[in-house]
């Protein structure tokens, strides 16, 4: 979007408005930051009198802050709606056998379309390996695949001719399947905000479905290590293991569910339990 000609293009174009998208990327304190982002606060230079929006379903308070800033967005007017998906129930499990609870829990939804979330490419195809030879409908997803083969396993998921994917992070942009009845993670997300994204994928018409996070110390070990041994730098490690322990907070958090999600982006819940929670 930076680069020269095409600034120069959009120049000779009738701009009335400019739209970022995922806007959470542009802030360090978010769960994707992407610094490259950081350059888009050029364009209001470029185009002083266009009005800018930037949108995100997933900025907690301090990202939002970080929005307003680094885009350099004079008098902000902010807009949030609620974050509280009524129609799911949230449920965090001991994860001790977790391809027996998945043969057992899919055994009772065999008619339902649902997302499985893995942490690795392998262990999608793993995962959904077993499930074939137990003879489910099943299918992996995930970066290392092919363009057509990514494409063809969505369109059968949309289509129903496959009623369970199992998916590493890759999966979601742009699938907008109204009828996931519930959404598993096989391991443990690295943020909440990515787990609020994911789960937020079932029960988009409105009727009831769950959400289930399969749980383990040694999970939250094993992104602690992946974490250290990347190399974006000292910061991003900092950021990445605040999100990780608030994660691992959740997890572990005895109230209610939906109230510590709830104010973990800023809102206030009153009641002191959900009833649709664990």
């Amino acid at each position: 979007c930076m680069q020269q000609n095409f600034l120069q293009s959009l120049q000779g174009s009738d701009i009335r408005l400019i739209a970022i998208d995922e806007a959470h990327c542009i802030s360090e304190w978010g769960h994707n930051f992407r610094p490259e982002y950081r350059q888009l606060a050029q364009i209001k230079k470029v185009f002083p009198h266009v009005p800018v929006i930037a949108l995100t379903a997933t900025a907690i308070p301090e990202v939002r802050r970080d929005i307003v800033r680094q885009l350099c967005l004079d008098h902000a007017r902010e807009f949030i709606g609620s974050f509280n998906r009524k129609n799911l129930r949230y449920q965090v499990i001991a994860k001790k056998n977790p391809m027996v609870f998945l043969l057992h829990y899919l055994g009772q939804h065999r008619n339902d379309a649902g997302i499985i979330y893995c942490l690795s490419k392998k262990e999608t195809e793993e995962v959904a390996g077993e499930l074939k030879k137990r003879g489910f409908s099943a299918i992996p997803y995930h970066a290392g695949l092919s363009k057509q083969a990514r494409e063809s396993a969505q369109d059968a998921f949309i289509r129903d001719s496959v009623s369970v994917v199992c998916a590493t992070v890759a999966f979601g942009m742009g699938i907008d399947k109204p009828d996931v009845r519930y959404v598993i993670h096989y391991d443990l997300p690295k943020t909440v905000e990515s787990y609020y994204q994911e789960t937020g994928r079932a029960g988009r018409d409105g009727q009831y479905s769950e959400c289930i996070l399969l749980y383990s110390r040694g999970d939250s070990g094993r992104i602690r290590a992946m974490l250290e041994h990347d190399e974006g730098g000292a910061g991003h490690l900092r950021t990445g293991l605040k999100k990780l322990q608030e994660m691992t907070e959740y997890c572990e958090n005895t109230g209610c569910r939906r109230k510590y999600l709830l104010a973990y982006f800023g809102e206030e819940y009153t009641e002191e339990n959900c009833g649709l929670c664990d």
